[in-house]
């Protein structure tokens, strides 16, 4: 085990060991054998097949199957399908109860009993198709189909396929038409079963359970026979079918409703329906009742007197023949009901405002009722959140520094409504109800405080009760005029059904950040950052440049040509460069001290060798605190700190897992000065200089340090950068003039505001820079971010402190200025990238190496793996 390895599993332990009885579980389960067959049931191979009909190249499916009644019998065998999940043995109860004079063939299908439980696809159709095969191989040439709930389906199949094999059909308690089967859209209706087989897939492949739930008929072949299943051919299927039909279905079915029953009867104009008094399962219930109605249906088909499409009613001819339009979705009841409610409580994990959208859409649709969706969604967050109040109170605040905990709140977050709670008292937690984002850590709060169990379940209780129905009542009166509009819709597609709740989503969150002065400033914060494109991430800005930049390669017929702009740098400062490496080579030919003096603390040593190199490098140069500590490789900021006392610096060493520099902390102003030097030119220029603003609000002894950075213009554009700083701070009141700074690291990431400097570009910085860059052998482009004792001094080259030097990826950071144009900026960055190549291919000719693609490219990947 690595250094590494031993890091993390001291610092996860139940993690750790989750992941090693996984790893156990699962080598378990890989290694069991087979089962054996069970008494009475025979097997064969088939060839596995697609969802398109083919042969796949895998292991062949093992078909099982129960033969009873009298195989010698000269009657139509009687093939008897069960449902989903479901197995053979099933319906051993009906058989028993039929007629026993005929050859009765009860199949486990794919994925269920002793038939092979992987396969490549788990649909209706593909079932069809093997069992079509397997009849084939028995040398079976007809049949007289029962088949019940899922099996329906694969009957139906069966009659498409092979209308001439199948003599007969009965439909127990079966599917069939889409439109009224779960919510009666095949999109909608898919999505749910997605989810289903995810949860099902999580039970089974993320939970260590050595293989005892293999076997359960509830695993993922069950899912992925509805999830693989498309019902729409269906109608198509039933309408076409000229044979005799019996439906036999139970008035109280709960899972496919009598309505399904009655759709089928009516576009089959030659089928017998039978009503019977019961569920969905009534071959377990009623199995004498059933069995009489098919005995009596078989009789006829053996005389010849049942009745086929060719000699129906000309009457029920005629209703089948009319388009009944789009029917109403089924209203749930029973399980469906259960299992859509089930949906909802567990959504609310996810995002507890978006599962009561979901449920009032459920009620606008008719699927649920007003009180069974409420109820639904206010369960889920009852639980969900009753959780986080446990998980603060059981684990306390150790629990926030490690997941799953750390990647929902952070600990400042809690901190705050700690605070909040302890001078409020437990009607915060009302009040949090109803302002997004504080929900959370009011709860973990509230734990880790150790508010007695049941004072804080009444305080909840009520707030969930009062924000429950407000929500899914407006969903669901918000989302009747959009289904109204979406029923207009000829064939909506996945993408359109979803944004209805998304929309309403969206809607319910743009009124709660209206309802208050907070959130109209955050919400104007959103709407500056999302269009001034300074505030954009890279990945947005970046498309055009990264094209040109292709271009550039392969006009100079070397797309890593640029990795030479700088020898001394590995890959020319492209990326993953040590900071403390550079440093230290400018450092070697400065003559006049303008590095800042800087400790290397690499990750490999303990944090106590670590904290005794710093302590040796603050004595050697007559140092104290603050103290710059921040990664050896890294960018935009990312982990740079100021330490102001030992015990920071402690903590700081402690929880990193990387190589850090420590260096001085060097105060006045600060800039990025960009320079440049072609290496046929004696000197180099400056193309760029950027001074850097550190923004601060000012208090005046009425409003917290909150409401002061939400106040501030600029400030608000950074909010959630500096309302996450400022966490444990936001409700303190700074007095009248007291300065707050709210940025003391120069990136423009960090909140820092960026000017254009260029008009401090003189002769001596200029000579300055160009007598320091000449210094360091092999740079020749970059960016320097220094300080100096004032703006004066720096366009004397006076006090100059440098504290990085970065390669080519730097950028000439004027570009940042607030108002400048995304237009200018990318004309600036196509000239330095020009520039680059220029200088690249110059040092070329002198013999210098770019960086080879997969050199260049195993750097990327490391540096998208993230630190270390």
């Amino acid at each position: 085990m690595s250094d590494a390895d031993r890091r993390f599993v001291r610092r996860h332990p139940w993690l750790s060991l989750y992941l090693a009885l996984l790893v156990a579980s699962t080598a378990v389960r890989l290694l069991r054998p087979a089962p054996e067959l069970p008494p009475g049931v025979e097997a064969i191979e088939l060839p596995a097949l697609a969802h398109d009909g083919t042969t796949v190249s895998t292991p062949p499916l093992r078909l099982a199957w129960r033969e009873l009644g009298d195989a010698a019998s000269t009657k139509t065998p009687l093939l008897l399908l069960h449902g989903s999940p479901g197995s053979s043995g099933d319906l051993r109860a009906l058989a028993a109860e039929l007629p026993g004079d005929r050859r009765l063939l009860i199949p486990d299908l794919p994925g269920f009993g002793a038939s092979s439980r992987r396969l490549p696809d788990h649909s209706i159709l593909t079932h069809a198709r093997t069992l079509l095969a397997w009849l084939d191989r028995l040398g079976i040439s007809r049949v007289d189909v029962v088949a019940i709930s899922q099996g329906g389906g694969v009957a139906i199949h069966l009659t498409g396929l092979a209308p001439e094999r199948v003599r007969s059909l009965t439909l127990l308690s079966a599917i069939g038409v889409q439109e009224l089967e779960l919510l009666g859209d095949y999109s909608l209706n898919h999505a749910l079963h997605r989810v289903q087989q995810g949860l099902v897939w999580g039970l089974q492949n993320l939970v260590p359970h050595f293989g005892a739930i293999d076997r359960s008929p509830l695993d993922v072949g069950f899912a992925r026979n509805f999830s693989d299943s498309d019902q729409r051919p269906l109608r198509g299927l039933l309408e076409r079918w000229n044979g005799p039909t019996l439906i036999v279905h139970g008035r109280d079915d709960s899972l496919v409703p009598f309505a399904a029953a009655e759709e089928h009867h009516r576009i089959v104009p030659q089928s017998e329906l039978a009503t019977l008094t019961g569920d969905h399962f009534l071959f377990f219930t009623r199995p004498a009742e059933v069995a009489a109605a098919i005995g009596r249906f078989l009789v006829e088909v053996d005389h010849g007197t049942a009745v086929d499409r060719a000699h129906a009613d000309p009457a029920r001819v005629e209703l089948a023949e009319v388009d009944a339009g789009r029917l109403p979705p089924p209203r749930a009841h029973g399980a469906t009901a259960f299992f859509l409610a089930f949906l909802l409580a567990v959504a609310t994990f996810g995002s507890e405002d978006l599962a009561c959208v979901g449920a009032g859409l459920l009620v606008a649709r008719g699927t649920l009722s007003f009180p069974v969706a409420t109820l639904a969604a206010l369960v889920g967050i009852f639980v969900g959140d009753l959780l986080l109040f446990a998980a603060g109170r059981l684990l306390g605040r150790s629990a926030l520094r490690h997941p799953p905990m750390s990647w929902l709140v952070s600990e400042a977050a809690v901190e705050r409504a700690s605070g909040w709670f302890q001078r409020k008292g437990p009607q915060v937690i009302v009040a949090s109800r109803f302002l997004p984002g504080t929900r959370l850590p009011t709860y973990v709060a509230a734990g880790v405080l150790r508010t007695p169990w049941l004072r804080f379940t009444g305080w909840f209780l009520l707030a969930a009760a009062l924000w429950t129905p407000l929500l899914v009542g407006a969903a669901a009166l918000g989302g009747k005029g959009l289904l109204s509009a979406l029923a207009r819709v000829e064939r909506p597609s996945l993408g359109v059904l979803l944004a209805v709740p998304l929309l309403l989503w969206l809607l319910v969150e743009l009124a709660s950040s209206l309802a208050s002065w907070r959130g109209r400033r955050l919400l104007l914060g959103r709407f500056r950052r999302a269009t001034r494109w300074e505030f954009w991430p890279s990945w947005k800005v970046y498309p055009p440049i990264v094209l040109y930049i292709l271009a550039l390669g392969l006009r100079h017929r070397r797309m890593t040509l640029f990795t030479a702009v700088n020898p001394a740098m590995p890959a020319g400062g492209f990326v993953r460069e040590s900071k403390a490496a550079i440093l230290g080579a400018l450092a070697a030919g400065d003559r006049h001290g303008r590095v800042a003096r800087f400790v290397a603390l690499p990750c490999t040593a303990p944090a106590s060798e670590r904290l005794a190199s710093l302590r040796a490098f603050l004595v050697a140069h007559r140092l104290d605190y603050p103290v710059v500590l921040k990664p050896d490789v890294g960018e935009r900021g990312s982990g740079v700190s100021i330490v102001r006392d030992e015990a920071a610096a402690i903590a700081r060493l402690d929880e990193s897992t990387v190589d850090l520099i420590a260096q001085e902390y060097v105060p006045g102003v600060e800039a990025g000065v960009f320079y440049a030097r072609h290496p046929e030119e004696a000197h180099g220029r400056i193309l760029s200089i950027t001074t850097k603003e550190f923004p601060a609000v000012a208090g005046d002894g009425e409003r917290t340090l909150e409401e002061l950075i939400l106040a501030d213009d600029r400030a608000v554009c950074m909010a959630p950068t500096f309302l996450a700083r400022f966490a444990e701070r936001l409700d303190e009141i700074p007095p009248r003039d007291t300065v707050v700074p709210l940025v003391e690291i120069g990136n423009h990431c960090r909140g820092t505001v960026f000017r254009d400097g260029r008009a401090l570009a003189t002769a001596p910085l200029a000579e300055a820079i160009d007598e320091l860059s000449r210094g360091y052998d092999g740079f020749h482009f970059g960016r320097y971010d220094l300080r100096a004792p004032s703006f004066a001094a720096l366009a004397a080259g006076e006090g100059i402190q440098v504290l990085e030097l970065n390669g080519v990826t730097s950028e000439m950071a004027h570009i940042y200025e607030p108002g400048t144009s995304l237009w200018t900026a990318w004309r600036a960055l196509a000239a330095q990238w020009r520039l680059a190549f220029s200088i690249a291919a110059a040092n070329v000719r002198r013999g210098a190496r770019p960086t080879p693609a997969g050199e260049l490219l195993s750097l990327v990947a490391r540096h998208l793996r993230g630190p270390g």
